[in-house]
């Protein structure tokens, strides 16, 4: 039998809209990729979305030649310019918006990911996992898996690498995440066969089933210093299933969803049996994966 919801829950859990923000930024070109940016927002805002993703080091460009020009790129969160011009148009646009982004601290540089709603700094996200010449320019994140309570629900933000990591998703899971949000810079991986769907699809989709969480993934297009990126960015509703995308492998686009909370949040549960967060045996592994964090109380 369908469920009908009552004009009062349809009020106190109404549909969320989300969206990925795919596009090309330009290596060193901080002015032009911002515009990009923020014309990309204010669509998304028009459209109706409360949250728009983008995608990883969104304002810098990713090839940094040395850690000299990834220095002088970075800049502080969230008193840098970037963080500046981002939590304007969050508020301007009343909607919620997670940025990849350089972070300068001192002469540390991390992968970062700002996370701005319409009243302000909400918080960041630095990476935990490095890829490649990453571990050239970044120190590995030091904030752990933050999760932000917000109006529209509890946002988490992971970035490119770390969603090769079911820990990280599960850890997520457990803090009451209902948004995993994803700015990545994904690469063709080896062994890839030309025109087959991305491996991070198929692992965002397994993580989201697997987790009960919607996943907004942010990817870019384009080539950087002969690097190719190949977009295909994803949205994944809480059952595992894409509801919007995956896009082109190659041009800017916003992927557009509507996730529903009640919905998402039941969908942990299986059927009467089974529940992928309670069918957990703690009696044989640490629910909390050794980290010490305690369960939050919902």
């Amino acid at each position: 039998m369908t469920m009908v919801r009552t004009a009062e829950e349809a009020n106190v859990f109404p549909d969320v809209k989300v969206a990925s923000l795919q596009m090309a930024p330009r290596i060193g070109d901080k002015a032009a990729n911002l515009q990009r940016s923020v014309a990309l927002i204010e669509e998304a805002a028009r459209h109706g979305a409360v949250v728009a993703v983008l995608p990883e080091l969104a304002n810098t460009g990713y090839v940094f030649a040395s850690r000299q020009e990834a220095f002088a790129l970075a800049e502080p969160v969230p008193d840098g310019e970037s963080s500046q011009v981002w939590l304007e148009v969050a508020r301007r646009c009343k909607i919620h918006v997670v940025a990849g982004i350089a972070e300068r601290v001192g002469d540390r540089l991390f992968n970062a990911a700002l996370v701005a709603g319409p009243h302000g700094y909400i918080g960041t996200y630095r990476k935990l996992h490095l890829w490649g010449d990453e571990h050239l320019f970044f120190e590995s994140g030091d904030l752990g898996l933050p999760v932000f309570h917000t109006e529209i629900g509890r946002l988490g933000a992971i970035i490119c690498y770390d969603g090769w990591f079911p820990e990280v998703y599960r850890l997520l899971a457990m803090q009451g995440a209902d948004f995993v949000c994803m700015p990545t810079n994904w690469v063709p991986m080896p062994g890839q066969v030309e025109g087959h769907a991305a491996m991070a699809n198929t692992l965002a989709m397994a993580n989201a089933h697997s987790n009960g969480l919607n996943i907004i993934c942010a990817d870019r297009v384009g080539t950087e210093r002969g690097q190719p990126f190949i977009g295909q960015s994803l949205i994944v509703g809480a059952q595992g299933w894409p509801v919007a995308g995956p896009a082109s492998r190659d041009s800017e686009e916003i992927l557009y969803a509507s996730i529903n909370l009640r919905k998402s949040r039941s969908a942990r549960h299986l059927n009467v049996f089974n529940d992928v967060l309670r069918d957990r045996r703690d009696d044989i592994y640490d629910p909390m994966l050794g980290t010490g964090w305690k369960l939050p109380r919902h």
